[in-house]
């Protein structure tokens, strides 16, 4: 994500961090570039000349150019103003205790991905904030909106509210208030109509629709992908709606960063949700500390340390600490590591969070395929194999081979691969200086 932008500003902030001085010269050059690297990212140019003024002022203040370290310091100025331009902040969702019924009513143009963002939003409040959600067909204009939100809603374990008897909005939201009520669950999510583009009917409906649901949250779910055009779309249903956030859906696919480095400085409004996949668990709260971490090439250990957390518990963490220690580590469990790091994401994601690796590990460098062969051979194995490695001889290598549609060859690379991996987590788990070696290494790698 924002992969353009990512990679001209995180060469700029190594470029400056590996001097040993810096002058105003160094900071004008410095800054000139992040200027061009804003605009060709479709940055608002206001906001662009904002954040070049306010960069280039404390940046050549006497604090900066007489501190120890002034190429640190201006890194540190490039990353606060990033911060702030992104929103300073995390907002959270301004809802009623669980006790209470709150109301989101989500709003958008059409395929702009308004209804899978509420499904994706309806299940991370269940899931993460224990909320009860319902999720409410409220789109009577786009075909199959109301087919569509069944499906997601069944997929994600959360009910739907519909009523195809009619084509009124503020009937449907009425109807599904009573509902929510009736069944004690605490937060209602409107998923409305959209359009190709912004017109009289659709806001008129819209405030008709929000008068009746009187909710907590309005938030709009804009495409990240179409830069400058969704701040505008921001703008215009602010000015009806008076939004309380926004949603960036598509963020995972958005190379430039226009919508999201522009919508706060411009509209005054919070990006609080960002879609960063197809899955329904892609819906990550927006940090803006974090957002600029990543943009400069200072990774997100945040949030990957939160993403793990999701996917392993504290018992099962220590259960795997001892496998590594005694390396009775089987297949098994390296099948088992294989698709919990799937349901963190992809490879490259997780690696743009590690501090320091920004720039130095590209996706050719991950060979995706080879790690599915490897899923593939292991799949192939019965539980005895997987538990005991040792017993797979050659005509087992073979059976295994032919199975999984791979070569001999490349399941005993696999086996001599895990062999050496077994014994390098022993040494680490045991011997703390052997450990610092080998972070070492990879720090350099």
């Amino acid at each position: 994500m924002l992969d353009r932008i990512s990679n001209k500003l995180s060469d700029i902030v190594r470029q400056v961090s590996g001097k040993s001085s810096i002058t105003e010269k160094n900071v004008q050059d410095a800054v000139d570039e992040i200027k061009v690297a804003l605009l060709e990212a479709d940055v608002n140019l206001r906001v662009v000349r904002r954040f070049v003024n306010h960069t280039i002022r404390e940046a050549t203040g006497e604090a900066v150019l007489r501190s120890v370290s002034p190429a640190q310091q201006f890194v540190k100025i490039v990353h606060d103003r990033m911060v702030s331009l992104l929103g300073d902040e995390r907002q959270d969702l301004e809802l009623k205790g669980p006790d209470t019924q709150s109301v989101i009513l989500l709003a958008g143009l059409q395929g702009s991905g308004k209804t899978t963002t509420a499904a994706k939003l309806a299940a991370h409040l269940k899931s993460r904030e224990n909320r009860t959600p319902l999720l409410v067909a409220a789109d009577l204009v786009r075909p199959a909106a109301i087919d569509q939100l069944e499906v997601l809603g069944e997929q994600a374990g959360i009910p739907v509210y519909t009523d195809r008897s009619t084509k009124d909005p503020v009937r449907v939201v009425k109807g599904a208030l009573k509902e929510a009520k009736s069944r004690g669950l605490n937060t209602v999510l409107v998923d409305t109509s959209g359009r190709l583009q912004i017109d009289e009917d659709l806001m008129a409906e819209l405030e008709k629709v929000r008068k009746v649901a009187d909710p907590q949250e309005v938030l709009l779910v804009a495409d990240a992908m179409t830069g400058q055009n969704a701040v505008e779309v921001a703008k215009t249903f602010d000015e009806r709606m008076d939004l309380s956030g926004v949603i960036l859906s598509k963020f995972d696919s958005d190379t430039r960063g226009g919508a999201a480095l522009s919508l706060k400085s411009v509209t005054g409004k919070p990006i609080k949700f960002i879609g960063v996949g197809e899955k329904m668990e892609d819906l990550e709260p927006f940090y803006p500390d974090r957002m600029a971490s990543r943009i400069l090439g200072m990774g997100d250990a945040l949030s990957l340390v939160e993403k793990a957390q999701e996917t392993y518990d504290e018992e099962e963490a220590v259960a795997l600490q001892k496998k590594m220690r005694s390396a009775t580590f089987t297949l098994e469990d390296y099948l088992d590591q294989f698709q919990r790091m799937r349901k963190m994401g992809s490879v490259q994601s997780m690696l743009e969070m590690i501090p320091g690796l920004k720039g130095q590990i590209s996706e050719d460098d991950i060979d995706e395929n080879q790690m599915k062969h490897e899923e593939a051979i292991i799949l192939s194995m019965t539980l005895e194999e997987r538990k005991n490695h040792r017993i797979l001889g050659p005509p087992r290598r073979k059976r295994i081979a032919r199975g999984s549609g791979t070569s001999v060859y490349e399941v005993t690379r696999l086996l001599k691969k895990f062999d050496k991996m077994r014994q390098t987590m022993k040494k680490m788990s045991k011997n703390k200086k052997y450990q610092n070696q080998m972070l070492s290494q990879l720090g350099g790698m």
